[in-house]
């Protein structure tokens, strides 16, 4: 089912249903997903209250929910999508359209969201899609933060673990540091197999904020908020060339939220050409709690396994 509803003050979004869970999209800004939960329940997304029903201006907006960006993060990641965007139903998939962003900070990029949900079940494909207008070649990676409600932590799985011999002399990936990253910070938790970082509302720590990205060959990361899980899928390519020193996931947080994000490889788009980037996300609920690695390997990793990517 897809219907135009009013949401939050904003009087143009649609909700996609398949009776077991919903999404809300707004197209008076953005495009942006703000909503994603089983029928009737809680939002796994984290919204922002001071910003629900705004449109137009000039001020970026987080809004909240699943947003396009564009890598690496300098003043057009920052385009104000303060402006309707349009809505078209093609192949079985609702396709919101943004505007040519054509003043500044913009460098004429366009940003489409394709999303589709399963007839059954939770799982939901995005495809975003950013289109090169203009005169001039830049280069970019297509960027897809999703922003997660307070209190619950994300799970990346680290490259599988294997000891020292012949065949393993080479780095396997990355695990990139930013000048706030501090890995002494106690919303991280360090495993052999994952890596692991909880949402504090009051973190006691010398940084508000925490982030850190790596190369998951697995191709799945997981976010677990009172027995709910929210689970996000992107292949990896190998070979690829990867944004912040080789990461195809991050994650980041701040007293606020929490931001689970996929990213592309880098390309370089001349004007007319595109780049797409796919997601797939599936919801749990009444998923048995536990913080350690074994409850991640035999709870959480098994679910991730059973969404299928394509």
């Amino acid at each position: 089912m897809v219907e135009k509803i009013t949401y939050r003050g904003w009087n143009n979004a649609w909700r996609l249903s398949n009776d077991v869970v919903e999404l809300v999209v707004l197209a008076d800004v953005g495009p942006r997903v703000v909503h994603y939960a089983f029928c009737g329940d809680e939002n796994i997304f984290f919204e922002v209250g001071s910003d629900a029903g705004l449109t137009g201006g000039t001020d970026f907006r987080l809004y909240g929910g699943h947003r396009l960006w564009v890598w690496p993060e300098v003043a057009r990641t920052y385009f104000p999508d303060n402006r309707p965007v349009s809505v078209s139903q093609e192949d079985g998939s609702v396709q919101f359209t943004s505007p040519v962003e054509d003043f500044a900070p913009g460098t004429h990029l366009q940003k489409q969201l394709a999303i589709s949900m399963d007839p059954n079940g939770t799982r939901v494909r995005i495809v975003h899609t950013i289109t090169k207008h203009g005169a001039r070649n830049t280069e970019l990676a297509v960027w897809c933060p999703t922003m997660l409600r307070r209190g619950g932590r994300a799970i990346l799985p680290l490259p599988p673990r294997a000891a020292m011999d012949t065949d393993h002399f080479q780095s396997v990936g990355p695990l990139t540091l930013w000048s706030f990253t501090d890995l002494a910070d106690p919303r991280w938790i360090l495993g052999t197999e994952y890596v692991q970082l909880r949402q504090e509302e009051k973190p006691k720590s010398r940084f508000a904020e925490q982030m850190t990205g790596i190369f998951n060959p697995a191709g799945w990361g997981a976010y677990y908020s009172s027995a709910t899980l929210f689970l996000k899928r992107a292949m990896p390519i190998p070979g690829a060339r990867y944004p912040d020193f080789g990461c195809n996931f991050e994650v980041f947080t701040n007293p606020d939220f929490l931001e689970l994000e996929t990213l592309s490889p880098i390309v370089e788009l001349k004007p007319g050409e595109s780049s797409s980037h796919r997601e797939v996300w599936a919801l749990y609920r009444d998923v048995q709690s536990g913080e350690d690695e074994a409850w991640i390997r035999t709870i959480v990793a098994p679910l991730a396994a059973a969404v299928s990517a394509a």
